[in-house]
C-alpha cells in the first residue's frame, strides 16, 4: 500500500488477544503504536490540525504551539514537518528523552518547563507558558488538546468505530484518561452504537481529573494536575485509579507473556483489568482495552531496573491470581 505522506499511515485495526491476563474474560488489546508517530495521538494531531485548517485559523507561515507530555508533541511534529508549519512544543521533566529527541529531529522547538504547579504536576505550568507566549506573539495558534472538540471527535469517528468493527461485541471497554479525548470520543460513540458496553475510565493515583486528591506522578501519558475542559466524567460507568507501581508491574508482565513492550498508560489499563478479575466470573465477558503507545519511549524508566528501584522499590511480574490463564 502506498500513502501520500506519513501522517496517513494510521494502523487502526490491530488487536492482540491477552489470554494470560484473565481466567474469566476474553481480553483484547487494541494496539495504537504502529504508526510513524508511535502512538494513538497521531489521530488526535491530524484531527486538531485539519480542524484548524478548515476553520481558516491555520495556514503555512502561522506558528503552532501546544502542550504535551510527549506523544502528541511527536505526532504534531510529524505533521508540521510534512506540512511546513513552525511548531513549538511545551513539555516537562517527565517527558522521555527519546520523545524530546524525536521532536527536535523533526524541527520542533521544544521548551521544557521545570516548575511544578500547585497540584504537584506540570500541566498548569505548561499552559501558563503557552498563554504568556500568546500574549507576546498573538499570531501563534494554540490547538489546545484539552478543550478542543476536534480531539474527542477524532476518536469518536476513528478509534471507537474501529474498535467495534474489529471486535463486533464489547462487554467492557477499559480506556485511559489523559487529555480525555480518547475516553470522551470512544465513550460517546459506544453509548450511541453499543449501549450495553460498560465503560471504565482508567486514571493514575495522584491525578485530579476525576476529583481525587493530587499527588506525585512520574510516568507521562495518563492523568493530569488539572481537569481538562473536555472531560465528561458522567460518560464513565466507573473510574479506576491505578498506582504507578501497579502500572509498571503490568508493563513488565505483558512483556514477559507476549513479547510486546507497551507504554505506562497501557500498563495502567491492564492493571485495572486485573483488579476487575473477580467481577468477570460467571459470564466470560468480552473485554477491550486501548494501548496508546509502545514501550520504546519508556526503556529508561518503566523498563529500567535501576530507575524503578530508585522510585518504587522491587516490583515483581507475577501475580498468582492471573499469571496463568485457565481456558
Amino acid at each position: 500500500m502506498i500513502h501520500a505522506n506519513a501522517m496517513d499511515v494510521v494502523t487502526d485495526d490491530v488487536f492482540v488477544a491477552l489470554p494470560y491476563l484473565s481466567r474469566h474474560a476474553d481480553v483484547f488489546l487494541k494496539v495504537e503504536g504502529l504508526n510513524p508517530a508511535g502512538s494513538i495521538k497521531l489521530k488526535t494531531a491530524v484531527g486538531l490540525v485539519e480542524d484548524a485548517e478548515r476553520r481558516g485559523v491555520l495556514s503555512v507561515g502561522v506558528p503552532l504551539i501546544e502542550s504535551s507530555s510527549g506523544n502528541l508533541g511527536v505526532a504534531l511534529s510529524c505533521i508540521c514537518a510534512a506540512k511546513g508549519y513552525d511548531f513549538t512544543c511545551v513539555v516537562d521533566p517527565n517527558t522521555s528523552e527519546s520523545s524530546i529527541a524525536h521532536m527536535r529531529a523533526l524541527g520542533t522547538e521544544v521548551v521544557v518547563v521545570r516548575k511544578p504547579d500547585t497540584n504537584g504536576g506540570y500541566l498548569n505550568t505548561r499552559i501558563d507558558y503557552i498563554r504568556e507566549q500568546l500574549r507576546r506573539r498573538p499570531e501563534m495558534v494554540w490547538l489546545n488538546q484539552y478543550a478542543n472538540p476536534a480531539n474527542p471527535a477524532a476518536h469518536h469517528d476513528r478509534t471507537a468505530r474501529s474498535l467495534l468493527d474489529g471486535l463486533q461485541h464489547i462487554d467492557h471497554l477499559f480506556v485511559g484518561a489523559g487529555s480525555t479525548g480518547t475516553f470522551v470520543g470512544c465513550a460517546t460513540y459506544l453509548r450511541e452504537h453499543s449501549p450495553h458496553t460498560r465503560i471504565i475510565a482508567v486514571d493514575s493515583v495522584g491525578s485530579v481529573t476525576f476529583g481525587t486528591a493530587s499527588g506525585p506522578r512520574r510516568i507521562p501519558g495518563l492523568g493530569a494536575s488539572r481537569r481538562p475542559e473536555l472531560c465528561r466524567p458522567a460518560l464513565a460507568h466507573e473510574v479506576v485509579h491505578v498506582a504507578e507501581r501497579d502500572a509498571i508491574r503490568e508493563c513488565r508482565r505483558i512483556a514477559r507473556n507476549t513479547g510486546l513492550l507497551v507504554g505506562g498508560s497501557t500498563g495502567s489499563v491492564l492493571a485495572a483489568i486485573t483488579a476487575y478479575e473477580d467481577r468477570f466470573r460467571g459470564g466470560r465477558p468480552r473485554v477491550a482495552a486501548i494501548s496508546p503507545d509502545l514501550g520504546d519511549r519508556y526503556l529508561r524508566t518503566v523498563y529500567d531496573d535501576n530507575w524503578v528501584r530508585a522510585h518504587f522499590g522491587e516490583i515483581g511480574t507475577e501475580d498468582p491470581l492471573v499469571a496463568t490463564a485457565e481456558r
